[in-house]
């Protein structure tokens, strides 16, 4: 199976489950664009690439998009770390490794992730993640349903371009997240 398929078989999987949900963000009459569309590498869906928590984020999919159904984001990172433990009351958060070394932990349980790797954050359950690597890295991070998330990162972005540690509470709190700890140690 090649790489581009075996990428758009979790999502297609995440995006059907979402269309088959009788109530919330996929419920009948939720807007949707209705069209396909394309993004080009290292391209914002609306040329708005995002400079936040150490790294550049890049809006592939939008809530826009799918009726609020799912979000996704590129994210490229040039310093280590990541954000601080927190749990989404009502998104579920899926990470892909396209390139470099992640930890996360969800739960209980921290793993280290490799390219090609996945984890997966369900809502409700703290978790954080941290690039180690020593160059750059890049994953992909999908946010089901996608909430408020882009605003989120559109207000981060607002306040620099540093790893996540300056985020006040408060922004987390206005858009469904709840702090919970420090960020990972490296």
């Amino acid at each position: 199976m090649n790489r581009r398929n075996f990428l758009s078989l979790p999502l297609a999987a995440v995006a059907l489950t979402a269309l088959g949900r009788a109530a919330g963000p996929g419920a009948p009459g939720a807007k949707r664009i209705g069209r396909g569309y394309r993004v080009g590498a290292q391209k914002d869906r609306h040329d708005a690439a995002l400079l936040a928590m150490g790294g550049r984020f890049d809006l592939k999919v939008s809530g826009e998009d799918t009726g609020g159904d799912l979000c996704i984001f590129d994210t490229v990172r040039w310093e280590k770390g990541g954000p601080p433990l927190h749990r989404h009351h009502a998104q579920d958060e899926w990470f892909y490794v396209i390139r470099g070394e992640f930890i996360v932990r969800v739960g209980d349980d921290t793993v280290k992730l490799s390219a090609g790797d996945s984890a997966f954050a369900p809502r409700r359950v703290p978790h954080a993640f941290a690039n180690v690597s020593d160059g750059e890295a890049q994953m992909l991070v999908l946010f089901q349903p996608a909430g408020t998330m882009e605003d989120f990162f559109r207000a981060m972005s607002q306040l620099g371009k540093g790893v996540a540690g300056a985020i006040p509470a408060r922004l987390w709190e206005e858009h469904g997240m709840e702090l919970l700890g420090p960020p990972l140690k490296i």
